[in-house]
């Protein structure tokens, strides 16, 4: 048996605990154009403690659903940060088989009034989205590091061992298992899956995006964004640890060490690709793509052609999230707990605030003219700007 190892390179910090030797640019001065508000904010618990976790906050129907690493799941009301349930899915010995050592590292997710969460032992969790009361929970074969998604009454979760599974929505049944190999060394991430009328996107450790049908599993298309280099392990990595992005009818992918890519969703055909390293992730608007690269730039491309637009690059080696859309303007959050907002025309800083001084490893959250940060301590908080 061989197993394979995980390189938290994302953090700055290779397992071995070596520091890398890039340091983080100071923070810039510049003429701040953007009154930003705070709203609300509130502790929501032990966050992350200190692993390299997505646990990012969603919103449905005008709900916040945030988890933690000890397993503490909260809902809060979006507008005022008020709570209206908590649950402790550790202490839940009748809903899950849990030692000591189990804790949540994936989620949570949303669909059909469910929440969805992931453990490191391998266990899927399911919750009701109105009073946080217990549904199934099942076992799959590895650690779930990215949030389950549920559609069709199928739940659909990928697991670090380069599995991606099935279950049925009422009871937790295995339905099928699509499986693609593992090289020997990978970022500790996984993309999370995307169900998109029926199908089921997803990006893998080798540089592969694939399709298959929700209700089968069968293979639709595989197409592979990027291939391998070099001679050495760490050289080969192409990971596609971010989540895909569907936009009438085109996938926007990408992986460490190789491109972004434009995919057709009918047949997996790359429109366009451009040279880019990314494990921190993109997001996309009606007319560009915005990426964060591995060295925490951010970089805008035209959504239809590839074409290059700007660079920001003096959030150099921040290890800043992925940009997020909120109006005319991106935020990034970064590992000094500072929110950076950028124009969309230009990249140029219109306003900076920080949450706490703690990291900010998940993208913020936005909806509509509101964006909530998460920080790595489990500060969580609310903005909007004028």
């Amino acid at each position: 048996l061989t197993a394979c190892s995980t390189v938290e390179r994302v953090a700055g910090v290779f397992s071995s605990g070596e520091e890398t030797s890039d340091p983080p640019a100071p923070l810039v001065e510049f003429t701040q154009r953007l009154k930003v508000i705070e709203l609300w904010s509130k502790s929501t618990g032990g966050g992350t403690e200190e692993q390299y976790l997505k646990l990012a906050p969603i919103v449905a129907n005008q709900r916040l659903y945030i988890a933690d690493f000890d397993g503490d799941l909260l809902a809060l009301d979006a507008t005022n940060g008020r709570k209206i349930w908590s649950e402790n899915v550790a202490q839940k010995k009748s809903f899950w088989s849990r030692d000591e050592t189990s804790r949540i590292t994936g989620g949570p997710g949303y669909g059909e009034n469910t929440i969805l969460l992931g453990t490191n032992k391998g266990n899927v969790l399911t919750l009701s989205s109105q009073t946080g009361k217990e549904q199934w929970s099942s076992q799959v074969t590895s650690e779930v590091l990215s949030a389950p998604k549920k559609a069709s009454n199928t739940v659909v979760v990928r697991t670090i061992d380069g599995k991606l599974f099935a279950l049925d929505g009422d009871t937790g049944r295995r339905l099928w298992v699509y499986e693609r190999s593992v090289p020997t060394l990978t970022l500790r991430g996984t993309s999370a899956p995307v169900i998109y009328d029926n199908v089921v996107i997803c990006g893998f450790d080798e540089g592969r995006l694939i399709a298959v049908e929700l209700h089968t599993g069968k293979l639709i298309w595989e197409v592979r964004i990027t291939t391998a280099r070099g001679s050495s392990e760490l050289d080969r990595m192409v990971d596609i640890d971010s989540e895909p992005v569907v936009v009438s009818g085109v996938i926007y992918v990408a992986s460490y060490q190789g491109h972004i890519a434009a995919v057709q969703l009918e047949n997996g055909r790359i429109i366009w690709n451009r040279d880019i390293s990314s494990y921190a992730g993109f997001s996309v608007d009606n007319n560009n793509v915005y990426v964060t690269d591995e060295n925490s730039h951010v970089l805008a491309f035209d959504r239809f052609s590839g074409t290059p637009l700007w660079e920001q690059k003096k959030l150099h080696a921040r290890k800043i999230t992925a940009p997020t859309n909120i109006g005319n303007y991106l935020v990034v959050g970064d590992y000094d707990g500072y929110l950076h907002w950028l124009s969309k025309d230009s990249g140029n800083f219109v306003a900076r605030n920080r949450v706490s001084n703690d990291p900010i490893i998940a993208p913020p959250l936005v909806v509509g003219k509101f964006l909530y940060a998460f920080c790595s301590d489990g500060e969580l908080a609310a903005y909007t700007y004028r």
